[in-house]
C-alpha cells in the first residue's frame, strides 16, 4: 500500500467510526444477501460480531503502518477462521461486502481512489490469511 492509500483508509475509517456498531450490521446483512449460506457459521444474533468486526477494522486501519505486524495478525486469522468453516471462496464475497458497505456508509466520500485504497486493503488481508489457511503454509 502507498502512504496515499493508507492516508485515504484511515480518513474514511475515521468518518464512519461513530456509527460502527450500525456499519457493522449492515455488512452482515450485505453478506448474507450476496451469500446466505454464510449465514450458518455466525450466531442468531450478529450484534457481537458486528462490533467484533468494527474493532478489527479499526486495529487493521492503526495498524497500516506495521505492515509485519499485519500480516502476523492475518495469518493468524486464517487459522482461526478455518476452525470456523470459512472457504476459500468465501472470501471473495466478504470483500464485496466490505466494499458495497463502505460505499453506502461512505456515500458521495467514495470515491474511485477510496474504494481502491480499501480494496488493496482488503486483498493483502485476504491473501495472508487464504495462505494461512492451507495445511502447506502453516
Amino acid at each position: 500500500m502507498t502512504t496515499a492509500q493508507i492516508a485515504l483508509v484511515r480518513d474514511s475509517f475515521s468518518r464512519i467510526a461513530e456509527h460502527a456498531d450500525q456499519i457493522g450490521l449492515a455488512f452482515y446483512d450485505t453478506l448474507f444477501r450476496i451469500n446466505p449460506a454464510s449465514r450458518a457459521l455466525f450466531p442468531p444474533n450478529i450484534d457481537l460480531q458486528a462490533r467484533k468486526l468494527m474493532d478489527m477494522l479499526g486495529s487493521i486501519v492503526e495498524g497500516l503502518d506495521d505492515p509485519e505486524g499485519l500480516e502476523k495478525m492475518f495469518r493468524d486469522l486464517g487459522r482461526r477462521h478455518v476452525g470456523y468453516g470459512v472457504t476459500e471462496a468465501q472470501y471473495d464475497d466478504v470483500g464485496a461486502a466490505l466494499l458495497q458497505t463502505l460505499r453506502v456508509a461512505l456515500s458521495d466520500r467514495f470515491s474511485p481512489d477510496v474504494e481502491e485504497a480499501w480494496a488493496c486493503v482488503y486483498a493483502e488481508l485476504a491473501e495472508t490469511m487464504i495462505a494461512a489457511s492451507r495445511p502447506t503454509d502453516n
